[in-house]
Order: C-alpha cells, then sequence, then structure tokens
C-alpha cells in the first residue's frame, strides 16, 4: 500500500495537481488536510473518474480533512471520540463537542485504519488556540493510546499536518522560531507522547535531514531559499510500522504555479493484504 497525505490547502484550487500526484506516484491512500470547502463543493467526480472513493468532512472556507482510497473505504467517522472543539463565541472558552471543527476524519482502507488529522495552529503562545492545540493533541493522545491497548495488532496510522517540527533540525532556523509555536516544548512533548504510546514516524528512518521540510510559505521566498519545516508526518502503529519499505516527501509538488505550500509525505507498505 502506497499512503500518502497532503494538506493541499484548497481542494478546487489543486483539484489537477492531485489527480497528476495520484498518477504519478501511484498513490493507494491520499489523505487531505486544509480542503477548505463544504460537501457539496467538494470535486467527488474527479476523484470517482481516476478510480477512487472519497470520505470528506468540511464546512465552509476553512480547515477540512478527506480521504481518498483505490483500495476500500468503511467505516467513516467524522471526528475521533473525545475530540475537543473551540467555541469561537466565548474567545478563550474551550468546549468538548464531538465535531466542531473539521480537523479529523477516519476511515477504514485496504486493512489499515486511516485518519487524516489537521492539527490546530496554535497560532501564538499565549494565545486561547495554543491551550486547544494541546488539548485536542493530549485527547487524541488518549484515544489512539486506547486503540493500541485494546488491539496491539492494529494497523493504524495518524497523518496529516500535525502543525509541530518535533526536533530543531525539522525547522530552518531555531533562532526565527524562538519563542513561537511549532517548536515550544508543551508541543514536542505532545508530540513525544505519540511515540512513547506506541506510534512510529515512518518517514525519519528514510528521510533523517537535517533540511528535509514538508512546508514552506508562500512570502519571503522560503521554499527556493530551503527555508522550511518538517510539520506533516505519517505516524504508524507498530504493526504496521514494522512493514514499512520506503517513505519520502515529493518536494516536485511544491514547485511551479499554483502549488500548495505543503508537499506531499508518501510512505510505502508491504501488506501482504494491500
Amino acid at each position: 500500500m502506497r499512503l500518502a497525505t497532503w494538506n493541499v490547502n484548497s481542494i478546487r484550487s489543486r483539484i489537477d495537481r492531485v489527480a497528476q500526484f495520484l498518477d504519478r506516484q501511484d498513490i493507494d491512500v491520499l489523505a487531505m488536510q486544509e480542503t477548505k470547502c463544504r460537501d457539496d463543493q467538494f470535486p467527488f467526480e474527479r476523484f470517482d473518474e481516476l478510480g477512487y472513493e472519497v470520505a470528506h468532512l468540511g464546512v465552509n472556507q476553512w480547515n477540512g480533512v478527506a480521504i481518498a482510497s483505490r483500495v476500500g473505504l468503511a467505516d467513516v467517522e467524522l471526528a475521533f471520540p473525545g475530540q475537543p472543539g473551540f467555541d469561537k463565541d466565548a474567545g478563550d472558552s474551550l468546549i468538548s463537542a464531538p465535531v466542531v471543527e473539521s480537523r479529523a476524519l477516519g476511515a477504514t482502507c485496504g486493512g489499515v485504519r486511516v485518519w487524516s488529522l489537521y492539527v490546530p495552529n496554535g497560532r501564538a503562545l499565549a494565545d486561547p488556540h495554543y491551550t486547544y492545540k494541546l488539548e485536542w493533541l493530549a485527547a487524541l493522545r488518549d484515544t489512539a493510546t486506547g486503540w493500541l491497548t485494546a488491539d496491539p495488532e492494529a494497523k493504524v496510522a495518524l497523518v496529516g499536518d500535525w502543525n509541530i517540527a518535533p526536533r530543531d533540525e525539522d525547522v530552518w532556523s531555531m533562532d526565527f522560531f524562538a519563542g513561537k509555536t511549532h517548536v515550544s516544548q508543551p508541543e514536542r512533548d505532545a508530540f513525544q507522547a505519540f511515540l512513547d504510546s506506541g506510534f512510529a514516524d515512518v518517514m525519519r528512518p528514510f528521510a533523517p535531514g537535517p533540511g528535509v521540510y514538508t512546508y514552506w510559505d508562500y512570502t519571503q521566498l522560503r521554499f527556493p531559499r530551503r527555508e522550511g519545516m518538517r510539520i506533516d508526518f505519517i505516524l504508524a502503529s507498530q504493526a504496521l510500522a514494522a512493514s514499512t519499505k520506503d517513505a519520502n516527501v515529493d518536494r516536485e509538488e511544491r514547485k511551479g504555479k499554483g502549488a500548495s505550500d505543503h508537499a506531499p509525505v508518501i510512505a510505502e507498505f508491504g501488506l501482504a493484504d494491500a
């Protein structure tokens, strides 16, 4: 199985690039983030023509997650159990709701439980969204740990835009990011908690860095200057990670006109039933 995750930054703007990517990279399952559209605006027909089933969760021009699969799509969930939400009307008040923002979508594809995740950005260390981000990650960790406790052989992939650079080598300049989100110790601790609970970052062994990034801001010519961040990940349960054959970043998709500010992350798993 070839599994990819990609923050497409508007599926309607990138559908041609996404279609070409699926063909060029022979992708079986693609998790997408920041689709930025309602369900009735999503280009389901284009994916159907390409032979993919799609599940999508989106309500407006913000956020949005999707999974496209040509190896089956079953048991779709529109949020993970216990997923927190952010009460925008109350400013800094946090609520617990099944779905407040379109940030998590799960489906079983070819025997693998895939979750497309768009982790809250955090905005700034003193912003209420930062607290929301940490609570969101803690809730996901608790839920995901429960899955592995219930079934240690479960094949689970937590994939998407994590909005965390877990190591210094995952950003182009720690001096530039000093005092900012994405690199703070609480965020890094939250990411490490997933590794400690039984998930593995499947790409790092194949592309250890430094200088391996998945995101480059549109401003200041960040991409040609190689000033990026590694914030998109495929975290796999041990039962799935053990079958990893290769993993990489497709930097070609960050090049040229109409590119997203993220590049896809791809992992290949040697699954007997995929």
